[in-house]
């Protein structure tokens, strides 16, 4: 059995006259089965109806289409039964028609979708609304256990790492193993800048992404800095006016987003 595609298009049919709706399918069906039996008590057994909802469905089609489409036919030696008139099995006709070609669009547009689970899983990541200004994708690379909190490193679409610490629950919760696919979410406020000119320092903070500062934006008190990082993401970060003035900071200087790994917030897709 193939494997099914995580997103598809589906669609159903439903017809609709000058009165207006006709019906779907069903009541199609309806119709099909009153022309093969020529009874209502036979038809409306065939598509799961009641004998009443069957006629309360034939009544409302006939009193919406131009034409009545079924007809009662008196005498005979069963005491009559049910047909349908010309308009209703041209109806049908129509209907069968409309609904291979309906078939063979439907089969067209998931031709063209493909694989799109790649897709499905980025508008999840789109529909998760936080405070934290930045949000990051990434696939679990690592996970060192520790006595309470493990560690987890992410390794970001373009190659940059973070490392985040989390509680052993939380990791068990959310199923944090290597290869998983994560979110990280970081405040931009929790983001330290620093130039990356003079000497490398040595810092506790385990995440220091590398990069440009591609926007500054200065308010009346702060300023948002936000960094490119080589492998295309940005980081952004928010620090004082009086550190903007001091560090020095322009667009367009190499520049470093700092962050502690107890700072980062693991998530999944649920």
């Amino acid at each position: 059995m193939p494997a099914k595609k995580a997103l598809s298009v589906s669609g159903s049919l439903q017809l609709e006259a000058r009165g207006g709706k006709l019906g779907g399918q069903r009541w199609i069906e309806l119709l099909a089965a009153i022309g093969e039996t020529r009874s209502i008590t036979h038809a409306a057994k065939a598509v799961g109806l009641s004998y009443k909802a069957a006629w309360d469905a034939v009544e409302s089609m006939n009193n919406l289409s131009d034409r009545p489409l079924v007809q009662r036919a008196a005498g005979g030696k069963g005491g009559g039964g049910t047909t349908l008139t010309p308009r209703g099995e041209q109806l049908v006709q129509t209907y069968g028609a409309v609904a291979e070609e309906h078939q063979r669009f439907l089969e067209r547009v998931n031709g063209l979708l493909g694989d799109a689970s790649a897709d499905l899983r980025m508008l999840r990541r789109f529909t998760m609304l936080t405070s934290a200004r930045n949000h990051f994708s990434g696939k679990v690379v690592r996970v060192k256990a520790g006595a309470v909190n493990d560690e987890v490193e992410l390794e970001l679409s373009g190659g940059d790492r973070l490392v985040a610490i989390v509680t052993h629950e939380s990791v068990e919760s959310l199923g944090l193993k290597k290869g998983v696919e994560a979110l990280a979410l970081v405040k931009a406020s929790w983001v330290i800048v620093a130039l990356d000119e003079g000497p490398a320092m040595k810092l506790s903070a385990r995440n220091r992404l590398r990069g440009r500062i591609s926007k500054l934006t200065r308010g009346a008190v702060n300023s948002e800095v936000v960094i490119g990082l080589q492998g295309g993401n940005s980081v952004v970060a928010t620090i004082t006016n009086a550190s903007v003035e001091e560090l020095g900071l322009a667009e367009g200087k190499a520049a470093s987003a700092i962050f502690k790994a107890s700072s980062v917030i693991l998530g999944v897709a649920g």
